[in-house]
């Protein structure tokens, strides 16, 4: 019940003009950085564990800054969901498009980290070409379709959960999709590895150049910022990595883990904090959380 009285609220305010939303989110994220304790414990340990070296207070602005911006990421999924294609378009700005138009009809991987802004980015790349995703099911099943639902509103989106393994989404990659791939939270190691993030050993995907190794793809990163007041988006794709996947499993996760460490330094409060990235722990080493 309050899980769809939420999402009919959400509803309502896609009609809003985009200021007002960012107003609302900043708000909302106040607010929920007073009440979410147990996040807000979660992302302080994630900071404190990445950025040593900075001081109490600029760590505690930091995460009242994410709450903002992650409160803001939740409430313009409205315009996301329910809004025309046109009324989206308008408030992403696109850098590197070159990029994205050179792997079109091929088999690529877009290496897309979890920063706040990363679904605006897909609704962008969802109008634009046809693509495979993996998703992970909520708990409220109404939740998961709707999720669904809204991510595939646009052309032919192809999504796989992650109980259903790679093969669908090698089977669409060589058919001409990119997959569309956050490669950056915890999963374990079981298909991974130990490589440090922020110098902290983190349980990170080394799959992503075993399946460019399988499919000859490209990996080209994307990444969406949050601007700030009503200015909207910018969504960059970055140039395809050069000699990847290398012949080493390690070395290029290594990169991976580098690459996005750049990007979060450039834009700290939108890399999604509140996510236990350390939670895989080395054999023997104390918890975090």
């Amino acid at each position: 019940m309050w899980v769809r009285l939420g999402v009919f609220v959400l509803w309502l305010i896609h009609f809003l003009p985009f200021r007002v939303i960012v107003f609302i989110g900043n708000g909302l994220g106040s607010l929920l950085y007073l009440l979410a304790a147990d996040r807000r414990r979660v992302g302080a340990i994630n900071i404190k564990l990445c950025f040593p070296e900075m001081s109490d207070k600029a760590r505690k602005t930091l995460m009242r800054d994410h709450f903002r911006m992650f409160a803001r990421s939740l409430i313009e999924r409205s315009i996301l969901w329910w809004s025309k294609p046109e009324r989206i378009s308008s408030l992403i700005r696109v850098e590197g498009v070159e990029h994205f138009d050179a792997i079109k009809g091929q088999s690529a991987i877009l290496l897309t980290p979890h920063f706040v802004g990363m679904d605006a980015g897909g609704q962008w790349i969802a109008q634009h070409t046809d693509t495979v995703c993996m998703y992970a099911n909520q708990k409220n099943i109404y939740l998961t379709d709707l999720l669904l639902k809204k991510r595939a509103r646009f052309r032919n989106q192809y999504l796989y959960s992650r109980q259903q393994g790679l093969r669908p989404i090698i089977k669409g990659m060589r058919s001409g999709m990119p997959f569309i791939y956050p490669p950056d939270q915890d999963q374990g190691v079981k298909d991974g590895a130990f490589i440090p993030f922020f110098g902290v050993p983190a349980a990170t995907m080394t799959s992503v150049s075993r399946i460019a190794q399988m499919t000859g793809a490209k990996v080209v990163p994307s990444v969406t910022r949050v601007l700030p007041g009503g200015e909207g988006y910018v969504l960059t794709f970055y140039p395809a990595w050069e000699n990847y996947p290398s012949g080493d499993d390690m070395l290029d996760a290594q990169r991976m883990n580098e690459f996005i460490e750049c990007r979060v330094r450039e834009m700290p409060e939108q890399y999604f904090w509140l996510h236990k990235r350390f939670k895989t722990r080395p054999q023997g080493e104390e918890r975090f959380y």
